[in-house]
């Protein structure tokens, strides 16, 4: 099989691209047009140092020592320095994929060839990411401006032989990783080191991870929400097309839409449709405007972070041999602040699903018993899963504050304003994760509520995703350790399983631009 190609410095990277070549389904290349132009802004460099011109990073101290001159004798010494004096991270190391994600979008920004570095360098970041030696990254110490200074160093420490990196698993010293495959370090030239710790990567490298995860999520979220309805014997009403003609926000179109698809022709919601119920509680009627507006700072987000890889991020940029320009193309406020947005916007899919889990304890549904279980009393039945639900959501909502609202000057003033993207997508991450969690228990509910409207079918794609669901996790008529069966959950949650099958038995359409933009990841 040939694998697929990507052409770094040239090709437009987009988030799934570089999860892929994350994942070794599409191989990242450079092409002889790229590798030419990396080595042309390299020459610029050489001339502007033999010509003895002062230019920040090059001949000159970094931060409030740029205007401390650099012999060139000492520019290599120079540049190693600032990789082992910024390589001050804190805490647990961040995921190997991470690690692996931001070497690629390091290696795409600098071929765009206005970074100055060598080709043999990105080269050698190239050999890491093919064979899988992944350096170890520390997750605290960056503040999102000047780049991601501290993990950027760590990241490239073993360049220069220094640091530990990860091998399948086993976490080695690089200088010993090095020497068993008879390789030296790289010998880094003049601005090699500022152009390797300047940028965005850390941040962006989460908010890759978080569009993926997060995308996962939202679908994930409308087929549970969707299961969720039909149990508890919900209106299809408020997902009508012509209701969401009248208030066309993008992304409450695509769920609406979505959602009427997995229901209409449901025989469980036709046994009800002349009840006398007037309106749903708003956590099953308004489930368009808060999932839509979820997926509308999604794609916020995927637009954004799509703009940022693609990009130039490290300072200062080189034009060509007679123009440098120091600027802050490093500042992270541009991904911090969509960050934070999606964070919110994660936290809340969570915290309507919490609403719902409550909803399908109450008992208020014909044929569905309270606490989801016919004999309770000497049983507790779901009561207790709700506390969990509780207790994440509210977990979520104190993860919520921006980490983009806070800024503490640094770097003895020169760097007066910073981002704290790197917190920011730190946080979205973790409220992703947490959200995975309440989605898992709100599917419990949901198919525990189902069972009770049987011998009566539901449309094909629910049918489907309620039998994938029995497989593994049986109805429960009695109090029972559930920590499996959540396990499980969350198993299938995180697997993208559920969302395979309502691909497969998906029927109706969606407008072209809603999938265009919803769909296309």
């Amino acid at each position: 099989m040939i694998m697929e190609k990507f052409l770094y410095g040239s090709g437009q990277l987009t988030c799934s691209i570089a999860l892929a070549i994350t994942k070794g389904t599409v191989t990242g290349e450079i092409s002889t047009e790229v590798r030419d132009k990396i080595e042309q802004s390299a020459s610029y460099v050489r001339k502007i140092v033999e010509r003895g011109e002062v230019v920040y990073g090059i001949n000159t101290g970094f931060g409030p020592l740029c205007t401390t001159p650099i012999d060139a004798s000492q520019t290599q010494l120079l540049q190693e320095n600032i990789l082992k004096s910024h390589a001050v991270g804190m805490g647990e190391p961040i995921a190997n994929d991470l690690a692996k994600l931001m070497l690629i979008l390091k290696v795409h920004a600098l071929s765009k060839g206005f970074s100055g570095v060598q080709y043999a360098t990105i080269e050698r970041i190239i050999w890491h990411i093919e064979n899988d030696v992944i350096p170890v990254v520390p997750k605290q110490g960056s503040v999102g401006a000047s780049g991601d200074l501290a993990p950027l160093s760590h990241l490239f420490l073993p360049l220069i032989g220094l640091g530990k990196v990860n091998v399948e698993g086993e976490i080695l010293e690089t200088a010993a990783v090095l020497e068993k495959h008879g390789m030296a370090p790289v010998q880094l030239g003049a601005k090699e080191g500022l152009a390797l710790i300047n940028g965005t990567q850390f941040m962006a490298a989460h908010g890759v991870m978080a569009v993926a995860e997060l995308n996962r999520v939202l679908q994930n979220a409308d087929i549970i929400a969707a299961l969720m309805i039909e149990g508890l014997n919900g209106s299809i009403k408020p997902f009508f097309t012509e209701l969401h003609q009248l208030r066309p926000h993008l992304g409450n179109r695509y769920v609406a839409a979505s959602i009427f698809n997995m229901l209409h022709g449901s025989a469980i919601l036709e046994s009800h449709k002349d009840c006398s119920r007037v309106q749903d509680p708003y956590s099953l009627r308004c489930i368009p405007q808060v999932h839509g507006a979820s997926r509308n700072a999604w794609f916020h987000l995927k637009d954004t972070i799509e703009i940022e890889i693609n990009a130039v991020t490290d300072n200062p940029v080189i034009i060509n041999d007679e123009l440098t320009i120091s600027g802050g193309s490093f500042h992270g406020q541009s991904i911090a602040l969509p960050l934070d947005y999606a964070t919110l916007a994660a936290s809340e899919i969570g915290n309507i699903s919490d609403r719902r889990v409550y909803l399908s304890l109450e008992g208020q549904t014909n044929g569905v018993p309270k606490l989801l279980m016919k004999s309770t009393g000497l049983n507790s039945g779901f009561m207790i899963l709700q506390y969990s639900t509780a207790a994440i959501a509210s977990e979520n909502k104190g993860l919520c504050f921006p980490a983009s609202a806070d800024s503490i000057p640094t770097s003895l003033g020169q760097e007066d304003h910073v981002s704290m993207g790197s917190i920011a997508g730190r946080k979205l991450l973790q409220v992703i994760d947490n959200v995975d969690k309440i989605l898992s228990i709100e599917l419990l509910c949901a198919a525990q509520a189902k069972d009770y409207h049987q011998p009566l079918k539901s449309t094909a794609a629910l049918e489907a995703i309620h039998a994938r669901i029995r497989q593994s996790i049986p109805h429960i008529e009695s109090d029972q350790p559930m920590e499996e069966l959540l396990t499980e959950a969350l198993s299938l949650v995180k697997s993208g399983e559920l969302i395979t099958l309502h691909r497969q038995y998906a029927t109706g359409e969606i407008e072209a631009d809603l999938k265009q933009r919803f769909e296309m990841f």
